[in-house]
Parts: structure tokens; sequence; C-alpha cells
């Protein structure tokens, strides 16, 4: 998905959908604003639901369509609680999984590091950020990739970063191995995900 104006939609869902948007300045200014425009004015439930949906698809840089696909297919299981399986299935997404292991600034730059084949999969070469990846999987940058100016500050990125428990990382082999399924903590997400899920049960 390509996001254009980036100050200008987090401006419209919220300061930290992306990375660059996510200081404590311009969440301050924003929230000051936000205020302002908000005073005596009401929302639905639906216009709730439906900011919520918006903040998730460009927080995780996904489409509307293929969102929507994930959205319904985490309703439709029963084995699994619903908001588990649409939080693990947009966590597991191989453009996030890159980016969890800070090969990429942002999420954006991970999507284009799949795009242009310079992500492993268990030695194989993937190019749809979309791909889903599953325990005991190695992430891995190519070899034929490991020396491009992309990765040269990578030891900088990675040199006071915790990944998170599902996705360890080792940074002699440049490589991370899917450990386990994402936790869900509803609190540590910038958006509502069972205001989303409620959006599409109706």
């Amino acid at each position: 998905m390509q996001i254009k104006s980036k100050y200008k939609i987090a401006r419209r869902l919220g300061a930290n959908i992306f990375d660059k948007t996510s200081t404590q300045k311009f969440a301050l200014r924003e929230g000051r604003r936000k205020e302002k425009r908000e005073r005596g004015r009401g929302q639905s439930a639906f216009g709730r639901e439906l900011l919520e949906k918006q903040k998730a698809r460009y927080y995780y840089g996904v489409g509307e369509r293929q969102f929507s696909k994930y959205a319904r297919e985490a309703i439709a299981k029963k084995s699994v609680r619903s908001d588990e399986s649409l939080y693990e299935r947009l966590e597991t997404r191989l453009d996030n999984a890159a980016y969890r292991l800070r090969l990429a600034p942002t999420r954006q730059a991970a999507r284009q590091l799949v795009s242009h084949g310079h992500i492993t999969v268990n030695g194989v070469r993937i190019t749809i950020p979309s791909y889903n990846v599953k325990i005991g999987d190695a992430v891995k940058i190519r070899d034929a990739s490991a020396k491009k100016a992309l990765f040269n500050d990578l030891a900088d990125r990675v040199k006071d970063y915790v990944p998170p428990s599902w996705l360890p990382f080792d940074y002699e082999k440049r490589e991370g191995a899917v450990a386990g399924r994402p936790k869900l903590v509803k609190s540590e997400l910038p958006f509502d995900i069972d205001a989303i899920l409620e959006f599409y049960r109706r």
C-alpha cells in the first residue's frame, strides 16, 4: 500500500500511526488540535469503528481489500479468539517481521526490502510482503544483499533494541527465528482491535 501524505493521515487518525509521526512534539501539537476540533462534537459507534480500522490499516500498511480479508477470516475462526487471530495475521506478515527484527527502519521500508528480494525465509527468496511466516521459519537478509548500503546502519539499529519474544534475532547470522506466536497486549496497540472486529461483524 502506497502512502503519500503521512502527516496529513496522522493528523486525522492519530500521531503514533507512523514512525516519523510518533514524536512527543507532534503528538502534543496534534492532541491540542484534535481537542479543539472535537469539542462539542460527538461521534457515532460506526464512525469510531471506521476510524480504528483506518488506524490499523495505515499502521501495518495494508490495503482495504486485504485487511478486510484478514478480519473476516479471523471472525470466521471458531478455535481461536478473533482479536488474537487478526493480530497474529498482521504481525506475521513478512514485511512486519522484517520491521520487528529492525532489518528496516520503518514498515514501509521493510515492505520495499521484501519486494526487492533482499529477504529470505528458510533460504528461499520471498518477494511478497504479505507472506505469512510460521513457527520454525528463519527470516534472514539474503547473502547477496548483506553488504548493500541498505544494511550499513544495521548494527546501530539493533544495538539497544530488544525484539519481541516470539521473534529472536541473531545479529552475527543476520537472521531471525519465528519462535512462537505474537502475544496480543491491547494496551500496547495504537488502535482498538475490538472496535475493528465489530465493524466487520455488521
